[in-house]
This record gives structure tokens, sequence and C-alpha cells, in this order.
């Protein structure tokens, strides 16, 4: 994929975790007045060639996987630098009049060497980190960040994007092109180009600092996740499923401890332990270790970086002339205004907080009739909640688990993708496409009329040492056609437990959305149909509406009834069973509306306020109190963890976006519900290829979502969705 000058300026970078990119956050807002970027002084190394090269092999030409060696990664990327700096360089020096082709269609060009080193960077960043990366890692963030600067502040380049925004071109362009254009301007003004230099001067040194204290952070995290492994012993295995018995023995031999089993600390392993395990002691200790990454009071502890962040970030606003960092970063989003955003977690949050009552005064029901003298808290909401739902729909989460078999669920997205995009999926010959590690598998992806080939999808199923926790999704190159048709590659990536030798994964329901919601990031690539790379550049609250949507398809009957089979029997799951499941599809939703929005309010919360008033230690309880935040809850990303918001600028006070995207979500799939087709519906889903997969960021969201839907969206479908009431004063409101 290309990184083109557009997404340097708008932060906007492959989505992934849940969203987040796997490729380095270089996003600033002014240039270093010291460089530290100079060429290197060694010849290029093999090692380092084969990162900067362009893909070879097949399905024209394909990352060489096999052949990456950490060796070569620093000089690979000072080398990227230093070319793409003389790429914009001549760019900007230009003596021809301004216009699209030599300007924006150059800038599009330029870069191609760095991305190639980035692709790498992000299977060792995301996939297979070390202790030798994160010190890579450590030592480039800095000058990632000046590289970024240098452009992003580059006046000679600013002056000629001024020109072509504010010229005649600019009404003969494309509405692609404009759109570009537009955006890079406004992304040159919201970096800072305007300020004087002792401006440009303090947020260069602010923009380097974000980038070593966004590193550390998602580095301290890793480390807790990998340090913290709770081994118990046959003894204290009541309750939990065999499937997950196996798993746990196997995550233990891994690690050398046979004999034992391993509870990971990772939500894969957590939360199935919190739903199953009797031992209530075992139970608060895995959620305390869970709960408490990046804030153990170590070398890794969090929470002064934090604070130095939201500082850093605070200071850099002011300069540029807002009140506060939401205000600055919510301009180029759908929901334009910090206010906008908390008004829908107004209108959600007290229906949230109402269902959890009733949740909690039904699991300590349960709870006082056994006997156990106990008050409900957080390390019990999980294993009393699936006790609830046994009682009230005599619905087994584990006796779900055995029809969701992760082999099989994969063929079921293909199927969805076959219906609805026209794809094929086809696993490529062993060994023919490089890949990073063995779990790791290839597909080659083809349109099944034309048989013409889209590109390829790699799957990283499975939780390993020195693979960040959650899932996302990436992609290595994209479709665009301005410099001749490309294909795709994209990748899915997640942290499900690994069943034991000869044995299937299994996984839980919540578990199988995520896997299709993933995939939906995949579709959302594959389907692409834009010209330029700066298009795929999304817009961070609409960018996870497409993989939400996918979701849906999980519960239709052509899923159900052909691909959720039990692993030993192959018999397909009971039309008995589907009917509780549907009939338990809100069950426990206040608990996971509410632990979400907790943590998108708390975004919103930590950026619209003045830093030198947040102390860290009271700051995240206080605030929850003031909201009513229930006792038996916590935020589903507690602060010194919350990676979306403090790895990187991503999600920075934008983590609300889920939700704004749920909305759209809720909206679309009744479009879909009503239709003749139901699902499947012919022409439903030739409007969804058309206008919410393929127009990528061509076009903008809203239009897109309208020219779908033929109106815009209403948060009517997303209280019906949850079950909560839907408030009188929104029957014709929109968001």
């Amino acid at each position: 994929m290309n990184k083109p000058l557009l997404s340097v300026l708008s932060a906007a970078i492959v989505i992934g975790l849940s969203g987040c990119s796997d490729k380095p956050d270089t996003t600033t807002t002014t240039p270093a007045t010291e460089s530290v970027i100079s060429a290197p002084s060694a010849t290029t190394d093999v090692s380092s060639s084969i990162l900067m090269q362009d893909f070879q092999g097949p399905y024209e030409g394909v990352p060489a996987f096999d052949k990456m060696d950490l060796s070569g990664l620093k000089s690979a990327v000072e080398q990227g630098m230093v070319l793409q700096l003389a790429e914009i360089d001549a760019i900007a020096t230009n003596p021809a009049t301004p216009n699209f082709d030599n300007t924006f269609a150059a800038m599009e060009r330029a870069g191609k060497v760095l991305d190639n080193v980035f692709t790498y960077w992000g299977i060792w960043s995301s996939n297979m980190s070390s202790p030798e990366f994160r010190e890579i890692q450590r030592e480039l963030s800095p000058k990632l960040s000046e590289f970024s600067s240098k452009i992003s502040q580059n006046k000679a380049l600013f002056e000629r994007v001024k020109a072509i925004y504010e010229g005649a071109e600019y009404q003969t362009l494309n509405l692609e092109q404009q759109r570009i254009v537009k955006s890079s301007f406004e992304g040159f003004v919201r970096s800072g180009i305007l300020l004087d230099e002792a401006g440009q001067k303090r947020t260069a040194e602010i923009n380097k600092k974000l980038a070593e204290l966004h590193t550390k952070f998602g580095n301290n995290v890793l480390n807790d996740e990998e340090s913290y492994v709770t081994y118990i012993s046959k003894d204290q295995l009541s309750g939990l499923p065999e499937s997950f018995v196996k798993a746990s023995a196997a995550a233990a031999a891994q690690r050398g401890e046979e004999g034992k089993y391993a509870i990971t600390n990772t939500r894969s392993s957590m939360d199935p332990f919190l739903t199953y395990s009797d031992n209530r002691e075992l139970r608060e200790k895995v959620w305390n270790t869970y709960y408490s990454r990046g804030d153990n009071g170590d070398e890794f502890d969090n929470s002064d970086i934090i604070k130095q962040i939201l500082t850093l970030r605070h200071e850099r606003v002011q300069l540029l002339g807002f009140d506060n960092y939401a205000q600055w970063r919510l301009q180029d989003r759908m929901a334009k205004t910090p206010q906008n955003a908390m008004d829908l977690m107004n209108k959600v949050w007290p229906a949230a907080l109402a269902r959890v009552d009733e949740e909690v005064a039904d699991m300590q029901a349960i709870a006082d009739a056994e006997g156990a003298d106990i008050t409900i808290a957080p390390w019990d909401y999980r294993y009393y909640a699936e006790k609830v739902r046994k009682a009230k729909y005599a619905l087994d989460s584990d006796e779900v688990k055995q029809y969701l078999q992760l082999d099989k669920l994969r063929e079921a997205m293909f199927y969805v993708a076959g219906r609805l995009f026209n794809f094929s999926f086809t696993p490529v010959a062993e060994g023919s496409v490089p890949v990073w590690h063995e779990d790791v598998k290839v597909w080659e992806v083809n349109d099944k009329t034309t048989g013409d080939n889209i590109g390829l999808w790699y799957l990283d199923p499975f939780a390993r040492q020195g693979k960040r926790s959650g899932a996302w999704a990436t992609y290595y190159r994209s479709y665009t056609t301005f410099d001749g048709e490309t294909n795709v590659l994209s990748s899915n990536n997640s942290n499900f437990v690994k069943g034991a030798e000869g044995e299937p994964s299994l996984i839980s329901w919540d578990d199988a959305e995520t896997y299709f919601h993933e995939f939906g990031h995949a579709l959302h690539f594959l389907a692409s149909d834009v010209a330029y790379p700066s298009s795929h550049s999304g817009v961070r609250d609409y960018t996870e509406f497409q993989s939400q949507l996918l979701e849906r398809w999980l519960l239709t009957d052509e899923v159900i009834n052909n691909y959720l089979v039990h692993y030993e029997t192959g018999e397909p799951i009971p039309a008995e069973l589907v009917n509780k499941i549907k009939q338990a599809a809100t069950f426990n939703e206040g608990f996971k509306t509410t632990e979400y929005m907790a943590s998108a309010i708390m975004d919103l919360k930590y950026h619209t306020t003045d830093p030198a008033l947040i102390d860290l230690d009271t700051f995240e309880r206080e605030e929850l109190t003031k909201l009513g935040m229930p006792e038996e809850i916590v935020m589903r990303h507690r602060t010194t963890h919350f990676g979306h918001i403090f790895s990187g600028e991503g999600y920075a006070a934008a983590y609300y976006g889920y939700m704004w995207a749920e909305v759209l979500t809720s909206d679309a799939a009744e479009a879909f519900a009503q239709a003749p087709g139901g699902f499947y519906d012919k022409d439903v889903a030739d409007r969804l290829v058309k206008y919410l997969f393929a127009v990528r960021n061509a076009m903008d969201p809203a239009d897109a979502y309208r020219a779908f839907r033929g109106r815009d969206a209403n948060v009517e479908a997303l209280m019906r969705d949850r079950g909560f009431p839907v408030p009188k004063a929104d029957k014709k409101s929109d968001k």
C-alpha cells in the first residue's frame, strides 16, 4: 500500500483493532528545527534491500515475509525516509505551474520504498514483536515524527496545494480528485502550516516527544500481557469447558510449564475463564491481572506517560487555536464536534444503566439462591451472567461453542462474500506465498464471474507471545488505478486460543462476531474501486461501520444451516438452540454497552478537560462516579491500557466512533431485513457494495450513506437492536 502525503497529514492510517493500524503512526504537525534525518552512512545491505525492494513473485508481487531480517530494518527505514523527502522536495520545487498531475499525482507516487519497509515494520510491531524490535521502534519513533513533520510543514509544497485548491483547475477535477485536494489543504492547515516560526518549533518538539511516549505506552501494555500469566493446577479447573482446559494446557506447555494450565493476560483467555471458572478467588486474581495492565507501579506503569501525553496534546492544539484536543480532532469526522459525539452517548447511556440494574438483580438473585454469601463484583459478572442466560433462555454458551469451529466460520465468511460481493476464495499452494509464521494461511480472491484476480487474503488467527492482543485488519497493497490497476493484499489478525493438537479451535459467539467484524474490514479493502491511494484513508467514526454491519450475516439462516455444525458429530446446530440464541440476542446488552461506552465517554472527557486539572489517580474514578457507573462493571479499556487512544492518535478523542458507526449499522441492517430477499437481497447488496464498500473515502461518508439508504440514519434502529426503549424525542430525529 502506498502511504501518500494525505495519509501523513490526516492521521487516517489503516483500520485496525479493532481497527488499529500496524503501520507506525508518523502523524505530526510541524518540522523539527534540528534534523535527525540524514542519509545512512552504511551502504545498503542485503537485509535492508529485501525490506525496501518492490514485492516480487506471483500475484503482482508479494512481500518477502520469509526473508525479512530485523537487522536491516533500521537502515531501511532511514534510507526510505531520505528517498521520500527527496521526492517531496522535487515536487515542491518543480518550476512548472502547479496542477493535479504534477503535484497530487506525484505525491501519490512518492514514498513507495518506505511504504514497502512499513509493511514489514507492521508485522514486527503487531504479529511478532520482540525486545530487539522494540528497541529499534523506540529509537526510530522520534525520527519518523520529524520525517512526517518535514512533509506536513513544507511551505513550498503547501503553496502548490493551495494554488490548486483555490485555482480554476479544481472545478474541472472529478469528485475523488476534489476530495483529495480539499482534504490535503485542510490537513496542512490543521497541522500548523500557518503558525509562526516559534509555534512551529514548539509543536515539532511536542510531536517528537509524543512519538516516543506513544511507543512506550504500547510496549508497556504488551510487556504486561506477556509477563503476567496465571498458572493453575488440575484441582483448580472446576467449571471450565474441556476445550478451554486443553487449550490452556497447550499454552502452558509452550511456556515450559508442562502439567499446568496457563491463563494468559489477553481478553480471549481472560473472558472465558471469568465466564466459567467456579473458583471465585481465581476469578478475582485473573480479573485484577487483566485490568491492571499498565498500572502495576513498576517500570512499565503508564500513569505518568498518560499525563504527559494529555498535556502535550493540549498544548499543541492550543497553539493551533483550539480549546481542547477533541475539538481539533473531530473537525473532519462525521460527528464534527465533541458535543455531537457526547450527545449520542447521552442518548444511549441511561438505557444502558437501567439494563445493568436489571442484569445485576437477576445475577444477585441466583447467587443468593445458591447460598453464595456475596455481592456481585466485577469478577462475578460474566460468571453469573452465564447462569442467568441458562436460567432465562436455557442457553449454555459452551454448548453453542461446540458448533463454532474456526475453520467452518471462515468458510461461512467466504460464502457471504460470494453472495454479496461475488468473490471466491481459494487456498494458495503451500509455500507459493511467503508468510511470517506457520499459523498464517493465504487465499486467492477472484471475481466469481470473470475469474479476474481481486487479490490475496492473509489470516493469522491465533494468540502467541510477541503478538499484540485484540483483533485487527490491514492491507499490504491497496487497489488503485491511477498508475495502472493493482490487486489487493489484505490481512486479518486475531488472538483466538488455539485448539490442542488434532483438535479444532472452538470460539465463543462473541468471538465469532469479532471474526466476521474483522473480515468486514478485509472486504472493505478487497471491494474498493478508487483511483488513488489517498482515497483509502478513512474517516474514523465511519470506518467501523462496514465491519460492524458484516456481523449481521452470522445469524442468517444460510450461515446457520450450513456452517454451524458440531465439531465431533458433524450434526448441524439444532433449530431449538438457534431459537435460543436469537431470543437471547439482547441478553447482557447492559454490560456490553456500558463497558464500551464508559471507555468512549472517558476518552472524550480526557480530551475536553485541561490536563492541569486531571489527577490520574482520581480522574477516572471520579468521572465515572459522576456518570453513575455501576460498581459491578469497569471500562472495557481502563485508562492505563487504553491503547486505542494512548499508543497513537488514530482513535484519540474518537473511540465514540464505534457507537456512531453502530447507528449506521443498525439502520442499514433494517434495510436488508425489510428487503424482499432479506440479507441476501441482490438490489440492496448491489447498493451496499457500490456506495458503502467500493467508494472507500472517495466520497463524503454522509453522502455515501444517503445514496445507499435514501436518507440519513436514525438512532431509533440502534435502540431497537439493543432492546432499549426508543426515546420519544427521537421519533423523527436523526443522530
